[in-house]
């Protein structure tokens, strides 16, 4: 089997991340990120040259965490989330969201991954009555689980619509480097300067081995989140070998590079399959992701050759055949012959079974 695009998890740990453990590997060293610890202190001066002084940062193990312990860190149980009915908050969390914070999720249907003001106005009318959960944040992903990336005037619309209607605005950056590749910006310009609140900030998709960081722009929302994390069961013992990958990953452009890697490789193949007769592109490729509709009768023999996910289980008729939808997710370690060698199998496969 090749390697595949199941997803960008499936990727490896890059060397300089595997030489950063490596480097703080030596000796007996502060536990917990505390006392005069000063690996974690030196990441966190990194994130702060990155989005601002005025943030207060925690790192913690995983991306569910991240998003659920900052959450319900400023929200009570009786208010409630707004989120697209395709983010990992309310699909792929296994109902974390709903066991730890005890809040609603209240679901945008979108087509894109993205939500607007206009499509949270409706759940406005809860606001003030006392039998209806009270929508308290706005949760987006950037990049969305669509593959598509907010501009960072949609983000400011919606944070000025979240505090305007005294809510908060949390970020999912489970692939924000993606998303600032595709961009062409900082992470600053679609995160501070706009208006967001909270963020959860990724790396494990885009070469680091584990970890996640969760900072806040408004100081006072961080007050006591380490007891938060703690009873969250996030406090990482040896917190060196968090924020000693991060330091790595933020020095010398290195979660710019392994992500333009990965966008450049989803473009290659987006490209490649739109000029394949029966395949099609359904989403714009923005970042390392690529959803295709591809006949049903092929996508197994697929799958054991190069395995990927069918997104879309629902299927769709073209022209005849059964057509389903599939995410081809790209990575900092894809390469052109993973590409090519998925391409002409598929070529392959099409001419044989006459499609």
């Amino acid at each position: 089997m090749g390697r595949g695009f199941a997803s960008d998890n499936w990727s490896g740990v890059c060397p300089e991340i595997m030489r950063a453990l490596n480097d703080v590997n030596e000796g007996h060293i502060f536990a917990y990120g505390e006392g005069n610890e000063e690996i974690s202190a030196t990441s966190r001066e990194i994130f702060k040259k990155y989005f601002g002084d005025d943030i207060e940062i925690f790192f913690v193990y995983n991306g569910t965490a991240a998003n659920v312990l900052s959450i319900k860190h400023i929200i009570q149980s009786y208010q409630a989330i707004i989120t697209a009915n395709t983010a990992h908050l309310t699909e792929d969390e296994c109902g974390a969201p709903e066991k730890f914070i005890g809040s609603k999720i209240l679901e945008v249907n979108s087509t894109d991954g993205k939500i607007t003001p206009e499509q949270v106005e409706p759940f406005m009318n809860s606001i003030g009555f006392q039998h209806h959960s009270q929508p308290k944040i706005i949760s987006i992903s950037q990049v969305t689980e669509m593959g598509t990336v907010y501009s960072p005037q949609e983000i400011r619309t919606l944070a000025d619509y979240a505090h305007a209607n005294n809510m908060y605005l949390h970020m999912d950056g489970a692939r924000i480097s993606n998303a600032a590749v595709s961009l062409g910006s900082d992470f600053k310009s679609f995160t501070t300067d706009v208006g967001v609140d909270i963020l959860s900030f990724g790396g494990t998709k885009n070469g680091l081995m584990f970890g996640e960081v969760v900072i806040f722009f408004n100081k006072e929302l961080a007050n006591d989140f380490e007891y938060t994390r703690k009873q969250g069961m996030q406090l990482h013992s040896k917190m060196r070998f968090i924020a000693a990958q991060f330091t790595q990953y933020l020095t010398n452009d290195l979660w710019r590079k392994n992500a333009q890697i990965a966008n450049d490789k989803a473009k290659e193949l987006a490209k490649k399959i739109s000029n394949i007769k029966h395949l099609k592109v359904s989403q714009d490729t923005q970042a390392n992701g690529v959803f295709v509709m591809i006949p049903v009768g092929i996508i197994p023999i697929l799958q054991n050759e190069y395995f990927f996910h069918v997104w879309n289980e629902t299927p769709q008729l073209i022209n005849d055949v059964e057509y389903k939808e599939v995410r081809l997710m790209c990575s900092w370690d894809t390469t052109d012959g993973d590409i090519n060698g998925f391409i002409d199998l598929t070529k392959k496969i099409l001419e044989k079974n006459g499609i």
